[in-house]
């Protein structure tokens, strides 16, 4: 059971727990130094684990290939969750404000370790998309909280989708030599998109509630 869970936290690389291990006691140390908790936790975990989980967890058949699907059509059964992100990053931003940023940092960085670093890669560039679209949402509307969160995933969900399956579909082809189409598709694009804007739909009424209960300032960022 020992010899499983530190083949888990090392990603097969036994040999490396000692630093490995070290590492990950730093960034626990570091976002509770930055005031994270629970949450911040959480999201640190969760995008290395999404960013893993396309490497090895294996899609399934849609659709067989015809004329109209050169390459047949495949869903990951991940993209499903994808909205969890969203909802993790908005309650973690509700628990340390703007240092946000520092914890997504770290999670991104977790993911070249654990990930396939194209994946990896598209993984942070889609966050710093997402994330400069709610900068200047939040700093340069009037919008109330509840709102800004809704109208900033709805302008960044399609954008950072793309760019992160457009690295999922790349990663494949170079790892395994994969057609290109693999990942980067209208049924994971609309799956992924969907899960997204769930989470933020999700986020978006709590926010509404506390908000006319007086419980969070709707001006707040």
């Amino acid at each position: 059971m020992l010899n499983s869970f530190i083949s888990i936290i090392t990603n097969g690389n036994t040999g490396q727990a000692l630093p490995v291990f070290a590492a990950l006691a730093l960034t626990f140390t570091a976002i509770y130094m930055l005031q994270g908790r629970a949450w911040a936790l959480m999201y640190v975990a969760l995008i290395p684990f999404l960013n893993w989980s396309f490497g090895v967890i294996p899609e399934f058949q849609i659709l067989d290939k015809s004329a109209t699907w050169t390459h047949g059509l495949s869903l990951h059964p991940m993209t499903i969750v994808t909205g969890m992100v969203f909802v993790v990053r908005d309650f973690v931003q509700r628990e340390m404000g703007h240092r946000v940023l520092a914890v997504m940092a770290m999670a991104v960085a977790w993911s070249f370790f654990y990930a396939w670093p194209v994946i990896a890669l598209a993984s942070g560039v889609a966050f710093a998309i997402s994330e400069g679209v709610d900068w200047l949402m939040f700093t340069f509307t009037k919008y109330r909280l509840s709102t800004r969160i809704l109208l900033s995933s709805a302008l960044a969900a399609p954008v950072d989708t793309t760019v992160f399956l457009y690295g999922a579909d790349l990663a494949k082809q170079i790892e395994f030599g994969a057609e290109p189409g693999n990942s980067l598709h209208i049924a994971n694009w609309v799956v992924f998109v969907i899960g997204k804007m769930v989470g933020a739909v999700a986020v978006s009424m709590i926010m509404r509630r506390r908000e006319d209960l007086g419980l969070t300032d709707p001006a707040e960022a």
